[in-house]
């Protein structure tokens, strides 16, 4: 018996239709080749099987034993390697009940997941979706093995490698929150006011420095923080009844204003814009179930840039 190592897999199509055609003529006409091509593919049958496949008899030509006892196992591996390089089959959501699994910051949680619920719920309510909060470490190897189908967050912070598929979704910045009666900032606060306060921070690692204290840091100044808590859930409620500064993302503040009374304001201190952005495996690029995903989210990202920032 040959060795899989050394055989070549290729004379298996021409095994199939030899055993069905039993006639090297017919075969040759299947293949689309001439009949001496023919010939010489069951020469190396033969000589790769070490079996004479067919023999001539007054019936024609008759399989072996061996070739017998290979007709069913090369047709069902043929037919199993016909289904794997069939394009991939269109997916209903409608039907689905595919499990997806992403990694988001709290803040993508906020503004993505209650559009991205609805949208399933109305058309595809069998579909799970499974929330992953992001780490420090970028997750590539969930992101490989498929346990992890998308990552949301700002684009910068995540810095996923060059080779990943990176869409951005929506920009957003710097903004800040106050009770509606604070006793002090009324308006636009100045820089001097601002730095006069007290300030909240939402920190997940519990550390003591945002994006505007480095950049403070730059201009040799500093704010005094005094109250940090490691999600953005309590934070709203807790500038409603103190006379704290919440600095943030606007849409986020826009979004903590439907639900208390604060007033939205910019940030006194100079900063570029950011983008959030919907990271996947290119591996999972053609998977049309992914891609439904991806649309769903990508649909709801246009919708939040089309939001105008009004700071």
């Amino acid at each position: 018996m040959a060795n899989l190592r050394t055989f070549d897999l290729n004379l298996l199509l021409a095994f199939d239709i030899l055993m069905r055609e039993r006639n090297v003529t017919r075969a040759a006409e299947c293949m689309f080749v001439t009949q001496s091509a023919m010939s010489h593919t069951l020469h190396r049958l033969r000589q790769q099987l070490n079996d004479p496949v067919l023999i001539k008899s007054p019936a024609g030509m008759q399989p072996t034993a061996l070739a017998l006892a290979l007709v069913e196992p090369v047709r069902s591996l043929l037919q199993e390697m016909e289904r794997l390089l069939e394009a991939p089959q269109a997916f209903d959501p409608a039907s689905s009940q595919r499990r997806f699994t992403i990694a988001a910051t709290d803040y993508m949680e906020f503004l993505i997941l209650p559009e991205l619920s609805k949208l399933i719920e109305q058309s595809a309510p069998g579909v799970d979706i499974h929330v992953k909060r992001t780490e420090s470490a970028f997750p590539l190897p969930q992101l490989e093995n498929g346990s992890l189908d998308v990552v949301l967050g700002f684009a910068s912070v995540l810095n996923p490698p060059a080779h990943l598929h990176c869409e951005h979704l929506f920009t957003d910045r710097m903004a800040c929150v106050v009770r509606q009666d604070h006793p002090r900032i009324k308006a636009a606060p100045s820089l001097e006011d601002y730095l006069a306060a007290t300030h909240m921070l939402i920190s997940r690692t519990g550390d003591k420095l945002g994006v505007i204290d480095e950049k403070l840091v730059e201009l040799g100044l500093e704010r005094r923080i005094n109250f940090i808590v490691p999600h953005f859930l309590s934070a709203p409620l807790i500038v409603a009844q103190s006379n704290m500064i919440l600095s943030l993302p606007y849409r986020l503040a826009i979004a903590f204003q439907k639900l208390v009374p604060l007033d939205v304001l910019p940030v006194p201190v100079s900063l570029p814009d950011y983008d959030l952005a919907m990271i996947w495996h290119p591996l999972w690029e053609k998977d049309p179930a992914h891609g439904w995903l991806r649309e769903q989210i990508t649909l709801i990202g246009r919708n939040i840039d089309a939001s105008e920032i009004l700071l």
